[in-house]
Parts: structure tokens; C-alpha cells; sequence
């Protein structure tokens, strides 16, 4: 195109906006707000060339509708900006235009017009990576998947020297594709033509495991490890792959992997998460030592080995890792000095613990820190300070508000001030009476005073504010389980739960008890051995052992019961039903 100097710089105006490849907007306009996102354009930066240009004189009619369209465009009228730079483009065959036109009609999303420009973007540079990736995120968003797959194998065989990196933007590009399944096919087809690439068995991989299909993701996850053998990113990804079958098998092989390649921090540092989820305490410590040796001042492993140690109950390691982390600028400062205040809380620093939670001044640990501080206040027996010390705090909104108030039922509750703790959530339902996380404490608060009308009341409306809260489900299921009333009803209202939260360990329980209240004991073990082994807690201990008692299994069940005294030695459901049905445990472990 031969411009003159008041169209070349018509035309960098109208064209400055193009520096970038057309991004997916952070808000889309509201009539378009239905539309699934756009995929993200993930490319290199490309090399400096020319841009072919066509020898096209500027006319009074292409100048009067370009500046027509940049106008419209700035004044945020796409839909006189789009057709006016489409015009142009089909005119002129500039790509300049033409790329203008697609990032106007793709940030309005306005789709069609957007493949139609990046087509022609395209056509006008056929050597433009930007331009081809467009088209391929434009085809795939709109289902045709087909139309695409001459424009990936193009842009895969036309830079044979990045063809790696290539095939780990490709996911990245097609991950918004609602059909996985197809992705994953797709992907399948173009690694097929490089088997030595271990990226594109790595990109297979990853298709493979958000179409559900494991078998393929683990083949070809192995696949890459051995065309690359010391790849941190397929080992770590072949991990995750395992974790979903065995937790052990997954720790296995990063343990290997570890001793294979000891410089690999990266899974090393999974490798001691995962040995942490498998409650491999001593063997997650030493792995977070090593790390800790290779990287002193790094703040996220000093974290790491201190929530380690503070599940390992070892709070004097976990002090002195706190402390190193916020010397050395954890992320999250507050979150740091949250955790140093429950640390010296265990370690009896009474004062200690109150320092650190007085240094919370703001943000989103500031009122949790205060209703811990308020909790040591309420432990020494100074139960009407630590309701002064939560009074006395200014909420910034109706949210802080809230925490406030239900902070300080909290301290009732934890005082066996029962029916002040209901009373005063009654007042405050009073003044908020659509509050759903007011309506469930006031439930639970009716529960210990043994009001079952305000509890499935309450419950009942919160379910109706909040159709998918699984625990208003669960709460009411267990109430009448546990007292043995409307057994079909509880089932019900507890499989409901289930479905919304099917990895809650508390949800679980209630679904092995009422199980075991309607003669089902069988059938209730498996829930409750799997919700005891994700949270070790008190009462689900004292469910699952009531359990392996009445099916004759007296040993397992005070294996258990004692197994759980020893973390929670006061917990009243646990020591009730010791008590009831073999008290020589609780003997034994005084």
C-alpha cells in the first residue's frame, strides 16, 4: 500500500493499538456475557522482518473509513468500528488493517467478523505466527476443530527449530475446548508425526488427563521421561498422573526420581507434600532439610517445614521456621505471624502469642487474629474481657461484622455457655435474618440446648438461600441420624451432601452413620475408615470404632478408640462412647 505522509500517519495511529496480539478483554461487554471465554494466544516474541505490504493507492473513501473505524473504536463502538475496518481489509488486503480489524472484533467479541479478519490478516502474511495462532483460537472457539488442523500442522512443521516449545503453547491454546476428549484426539494425531519431540508426548499427556483418560496420560507422560530422561516438568506431572490411582505409588516414584536427579528442587519439593499427605512425618522432614540446606533464604520451604512441624505437634521447630520466614520476606507476613501466635499458643507463651496476634493491624487475618486473641483471653478464664476485646474493634464492613459475631459465639461456645451462645446468635439472626452463616451457628448453637425445631428451621432456610450448601444438607442428616429419627429422611438429606462435597471428611462420617443407624454396617465402614484416615478426628474415631464393635471386631475398634485418645484425649463423643461400650480403654490410657 503507497501511502501518503497524512495517511502513514493516519494509518500509525489507527494501527498503534496493534503492538500486541488481541488479548482476551478482563471484562466482556454485558450483552455478551453468556459467551464462553476466549482462548488465550500464547506465542514467542517474534523475530524483527518485513511485513509484505500491498501497492495500494489510498483513496478519499478507504481514508474516510478508516478514520470512521479508529473513532468508533476509541469511543467504544465496535459495531460501526468492525465493519468499517473490515471493509478496509478486504479492499487493501493490508494486513495492518486487517489486524486492527481483529483485535477490535475480538475484544467486542464479535467472532465471526474476528475469524474473518485474522483469515485475512493471515492471508495478507501467511509467514505471521501471531496471525495463524489467532485464526487456530478463533476455528477452535468455535467448534471446528477440523478447519484448524491445517494451521497447526503449518505452524508446527514451519518452525522445526522451537517445534518443543511449539507443542507446549498448543495446550495452552486449546484448553478452552469444551470436548476434551476431541482435544486430546487432536493432540494424539500431530505428536504422532514427532516421536522423538518429548513435548509433544508431554502435550499428549496433558490432553489425555483433561479428557479423563489416565491410561494415556501415564503412558505418555513415561513416554517423555524417556525420550528426556531428568525432566522435571513430566516427572512432576507424572506424579500428579499416579496420585490419582495411589498416593504411595505417586511417593514411590518421585522418590526415585529425587535419588536419580538430588538437584531436581522442584519435585523434590512435591515429593515431601506428598510425603506429608501420607502422614510420613519423619520422612517429609528429612526432605524438607535437604531443601532447606539447598536453599536457606528461600521463605515458601521455611513455611513448608514449619506446617510440617506444626502437624508433627513439634512447635519449637515450627517457631524457629516461622520466624526464619519472615525474617528472610514471606509472601504473606500476616498469614506468618497468624501461624507464630498458634504456635506459642501450644507452647503455653502466653504473651508471646498475644504479641504476634496484636501485630495483625489490617487485612484479611486481621479480625481470624483478634478472635484468636480474644480465645487466650477466654482460656485464662477472662471470658467477659475477651467479649469486651472483640467489642472494641471497629468493623470495616458488614462482612468483619459478621466474623465478629460469630467470633464471639465462638468464645461462648467453647466456655459451655451454651444457652447465651444461642440467645445471642438469636439476636443477631433477628437483625440479619437472611444471613446464612448466622442461620447455621444459631442451628448448631439450638443443637447443644436441644431446640431441634430452631435447628431444622434454621437449616432448612439456609438451604433455601443456598441450594448447594452442603454443610445446612449434612447438619440436619446427622441430627436426625443421631438421635434416630426420620432414618429415610436423613439418608437423603446426607447423600444430598455427599454429591455437593464428596470429599469432606465430616460429610463422609455422616453418611457411615446413618448407614449404621438403618442396620447397614457394612456398607458403613468404607465411608467411615476413609473419612477417619483424610481427618483423624475425635468423633469420627468414636463412629468408626462403634462400628467395627458391632460387627464383632472389638480389637480394630479399641485400636482406634485409643489411637484417637492419645490426639483428643477430652473429646466428650469419643470418651461417651468408650465409656458405653468398653471402658477399660479409657482406663488404660489415664
Amino acid at each position: 500500500m503507497i501511502l501518503t505522509r497524512t495517511a502513514a500517519l493516519l494509518a500509525s495511529l489507527a494501527l498503534a493499538a496493534c503492538a500486541q496480539p488481541p488479548q482476551q478483554p478482563a471484562a466482556p461487554a454485558p450483552a455478551a456475557a453468556a459467551k464462553p471465554p476466549l482462548p488465550k494466544v500464547v506465542t514467542r516474541a517474534p523475530q524483527q522482518r518485513e511485513v509484505p505490504l500491498p501497492a495500494v493507492e489510498l483513496s478519499e473513501s478507504i481514508l474516510f473509513k478508516l478514520t470512521l473505524a479508529e473513532i468508533a473504536a476509541q469511543r467504544g463502538q465496535p459495531h460501526v468500528a468492525v465493519p468499517a475496518f473490515l471493509e478496509v481489509a478486504r479492499e487493501t488486503r493490508d494486513p495492518r488493517v486487517a489486524r486492527r480489524a481483529t483485535e477490535v472484533a475480538w475484544n467486542a467479541r464479535f467472532l465471526p467478523a474476528a475469524l474473518e479478519a485474522a483469515t485475512l490478516w493471515l492471508q495478507a502474511d501467511p509467514e505471521s505466527t501471531r496471525a495463524r495462532q489467532t485464526v487456530i483460537a478463533l476455528l477452535v472457539n468455535q467448534s471446528r476443530l477440523d478447519d484448524a488442523l491445517p494451521h497447526l500442522e503449518k505452524s508446527l512443521s514451519s518452525d522445526p527449530e522451537n517445534v518443543g516449545q511449539n507443542f507446549l503453547q498448543l495446550y495452552s491454546l486449546l484448553s478452552g475446548y469444551k470436548d476434551k476428549a476431541a482435544i486430546s484426539r487432536l493432540i494424539g494425531g500431530l505428536a504422532a508425526r514427532y516421536p522423538q519431540v518429548p513435548e509433544a508426548s508431554l502435550a499428549l499427556a496433558q490432553a489425555a488427563w483433561n479428557a479423563d483418560d489416565v491410561a494415556t496420560a501415564l503412558k505418555s507422560s513415561r513416554e517423555a521421561l524417556k525420550l528426556r530422561p531428568g525432566w522435571e516438568l513430566a516427572a512432576l506431572f507424572q506424579a500428579q498422573a499416579l496420585q490419582r490411582g495411589s498416593v504411595d505409588e505417586a511417593v514411590a516414584f518421585l522418590g526415585d526420581f529425587v535419588t536419580t536427579h538430588p538437584g531436581a528442587r522442584d519435585a523434590r519439593l512435591n515429593y515431601a507434600r506428598l510425603l506429608v499427605s501420607a502422614q510420613r512425618y519423619p520422612e517429609a522432614r528429612k526432605q524438607f532439610e535437604i531443601l532447606l540446606g539447598e536453599a536457606p533464604n528461600n521463605a515458601e520451604i521455611a513455611m513448608a517445614v514449619a506446617t510440617l512441624s506444626m502437624q508433627a505437634k513439634d512447635y519449637a521447630a515450627a517457631d524457629l521456621q516461622l520466624r526464619r520466614a519472615l525474617e528472610i520476606g514471606a509472601k504473606d507476613p500476616d498469614m506468618v505471624r497468624m501461624y507464630l501466635g498458634q504456635v506459642n499458643e501450644e507452647l503455653k507463651r502466653v504473651d508471646e502469642a498475644l504479641k504476634w496476634y496484636s501485630g495483625i493491624t489490617h487485612g484479611a487475618q486481621y479480625i481470624p487474629a483478634q478472635a484468636r486473641y480474644a480465645g487466650v483471653l477466654a482460656k485464662q478464664g477472662r471470658l467477659e474481657d475477651a467479649r469486651r476485646h472483640l467489642r472494641g474493634i471497629n468493623p470495616g464492613d458488614a462482612r468483619q461484622r459478621m466474623q465478629l459475631t460469630l467470633a464471639e459465639a465462638g468464645l461462648l461456645r467453647e466456655a459451655q455457655a451454651y444457652q447465651e451462645a444461642f440467645d445471642f446468635l438469636g439476636e443477631a439472626v433477628a437483625r440479619t435474618p437472611d444471613s446464612a452463616d448466622l442461620l447455621y451457628d444459631h442451628a448448631m448453637a439450638a443443637e447443644k440446648v436441644n431446640r431441634l425445631d430452631v435447628l431444622e428451621a434454621n437449616l432448612r432456610r439456609v438451604i433455601a438461600l443456598q441450594p448447594d450448601h452442603a454443610h445446612a444438607y449434612n447438619a440436619l442428616g446427622y441430627t436426625l441420624a443421631d438421635r434416630n429419627l426420620r432414618l429415610p429422611e436423613a439418608r437423603v438429606l446426607i447423600e444430598t451432601a455427599h454429591k455437593l462435597a464428596p470429599n469432606d471428611p465430616f460429610i463422609l462420617d455422616s453418611l457411615g452413620w446413618v448407614l449404621y443407624r438403618l442396620g447397614e454396617n457394612e456398607a458403613a465402614l468404607g465411608p467411615l475408615r476413609r473419612a477417619y484416615e483424610m481427618r483423624p478426628d475425635g468423633e469420627i474415631a468414636a463412629h468408626l470404632g462403634e462400628v467395627l464393635w458391632a460387627l464383632g471386631r472389638q480389637a480394630e475398634a479399641q485400636k482406634v478408640w485409643t489411637e484417637a485418645l492419645r490426639g483428643q484425649p477430652k473429646n466428650e463423643v469419643l470418651q461417651g462412647t468408650i465409656r458405653r461400650l468398653s471402658p477399660v480403654v479409657l482406663q488404660s490410657a489415664q
